[in-house]
């Protein structure tokens, strides 16, 4: 994992690298959790039987399951310590080049895109790319958006 101290250090890393997460493995349960947590019960997602003579030969992971995802790995990638809170701001852009059959490995890797401060906080851009092992076609890529914000200063007075 990656660790800042400040948002400007998180800031100067912008257009780098920051590393991957952890590979995990998405199974069936999920996936039919998943479903009925959404109400996407379409048979690719939760009929192995029916799935095995379709067109990806087994059951496929959600993209959105795949997206719900990125929260979990961008904390295993990387952390900046003088914040009190990062808030899912949104997305810019999310595709899904490549499904993910039930059972692959995936794992997340982040790139600062931007960073820039607004009177709320530190609005980041870190683009979310989802590989799955053994695949050259990434299972999804997304321009995440969070805001990030620090510990208020003391004021001169708290310091005394």
């Amino acid at each position: 994992m990656r660790s800042f101290a400040t948002l400007a250090e998180f800031t100067e890393a912008t257009g780098e690298h920051l590393g991957y997460s952890d590979w995990l493995v998405v199974t069936q349960d999920s996936v039919d959790r998943f479903a009925g947590a959404t109400g996407d019960l379409q048979w690719i997602h939760v009929d192995p039987e029916r799935a095995a003579t379709g067109p990806f030969g087994t059951t496929i992971v959600h993209g959105y399951l795949t997206l719900g995802l990125l929260p979990a790995m961008m904390r295993a990638i990387f952390a900046i310590e003088s914040v009190t809170m990062g808030v899912n701001f949104g997305l810019d852009k999310v595709r899904f080049p490549h499904p993910v059959k039930v059972g692959a490995r995936v794992r997340g890797g982040a790139r600062v895109t931007s960073v820039r401060e607004t009177p709320a906080g530190h609005l980041a851009a870190v683009r979310m790319t989802v590989e799955i092992e053994g695949e050259t076609r990434a299972a999804c890529v997304a321009d995440t958006l969070s805001l990030f914000l620090a510990a208020p200063k003391p004021s001169p007075q708290e310091g005394s």
